[in-house]
């Protein structure tokens, strides 16, 4: 993102640190909670990789993504937030150049794939309620690893050659004490429309398809339960309802990611009219992080077979043979 319109080196002249002016007890109690965030973070999305590794019932093409979405989620908790927390409590940045320069890269390629999860989970849902048939007969768990591959190569090879191609990290890191990469205004336009302009189009577009098709289906199953039906019609109705639910949770999942991913979005298209402080923008940043620690919490209210496979790990049960093939969705 570009964070200023004026010399660099005018700038930091006139850069300081500000002083901490919170006492030393709340100090330690933002830090306490900054810690409680990341440990959420990452232990709810490996007990999301753990199930889904695991447990055979959950081997299916949606829960690959579902998968995908958690490892990103886990590596920004992992990677991400400890220092950006740090930076945000401590008004300043206290580590070092280069430090800087690996955040920024690894948090735009974590945060490119995450957005591109979402959006390929909108896809996945589309596909499976507009026609389930074809669906069933074409996604396989094979084919959803190919393309989870491919975008995770397609966002690493992109961003890396994105910050490639703007030149000189080091006199693109703002002053001692801030942490961020500018862009130019060419690679600014390109970066925002591939990595938010787009996935976000596509992401509205189809969950808004999926929300009619839904109904439709609503409709259809109504009138079947309002006749006698032979089994096969029963299945269908089954079948109906079962997708009807993934699409409404993992809805939910896309709605708390649009959420906290739009202030990010406004922040970016005003980020010419209005003036940018960087304690504003570190706690937009930190916003689309926390959707990491949301995913999970997410995936417990929502998801029974979730709650069963937390239950299975953490009284060590994942351990006794056969136990990939305990019955988790029942």
């Amino acid at each position: 993102m570009n964070l200023t319109e004026f010399n660099q080196s005018d700038r930091c002249e006139h850069f300081s640190c500000p002083e901490r002016s919170v006492s030393p007890a709340v100090y330690i109690l933002l830090y306490v909670c900054s810690a409680a965030v990341v440990l959420l973070t990452v232990c709810g999305n490996m007990l999301v990789i753990i199930s889904v590794f695991h447990f055979k019932q959950l081997h299916t093409p949606t829960n690959m993504l579902v998968l995908s979405l958690a490892v990103s989620d886990f590596l920004i908790g992992a990677l991400v937030m400890p220092p950006v927390l740090i930076w945000t409590i401590e008004a300043c940045w206290i580590f070092d150049t280069g430090y800087c320069i690996c955040l920024m890269i690894t948090s735009f390629i974590l945060a490119t794939l995450s957005i591109y999860n979402v959006a390929l989970i909108s896809v996945d849902r589309y596909l499976a309620l507009s026609n389930p048939f074809l669906y069933t007969n074409t996604i396989s768990r094979r084919t959803m690893c190919i393309v989870i591959c491919s975008n995770w190569c397609v966002c690493l090879v992109y961003n890396t050659a994105l910050y490639y191609f703007n030149g000189s990290f080091a006199s693109s890191v703002m002053c001692p004490g801030e942490c961020a990469v500018i862009l130019d205004e060419v690679l600014f336009v390109i970066d925002f429309a591939v990595s938010f302009i787009f996935p976000l189009s596509v992401i509205i577009i189809l969950y808004t398809l999926v929300f009619f098709i839904a109904k439709k289906h609503a409709t259809a199953i109504r009138e079947l339960n309002n006749h006698t039906r032979p089994k096969t019609q029963k299945i269908t109705s089954q079948s109906m309802k079962s997708e009807r639910k993934a699409a409404k949770v993992l809805g939910i999942l896309v709605s708390v990611f649009l959420v906290c991913l739009l202030p990010y979005f406004i922040y970016s298209v005003l980020g010419d009219v209005i003036e940018l402080q960087t304690e504003s923008f570190q706690k937009v940043v930190i916003l689309i992080y926390l959707n990491s620690t949301i995913n999970p919490v997410i995936y417990a209210l929502f998801y029974p077979w979730f709650r069963r496979c937390i239950k299975l790990t953490i009284t060590f049960q994942i351990f006794q043979s056969d136990s990939a093939l305990i019955n988790v969705l029942s």
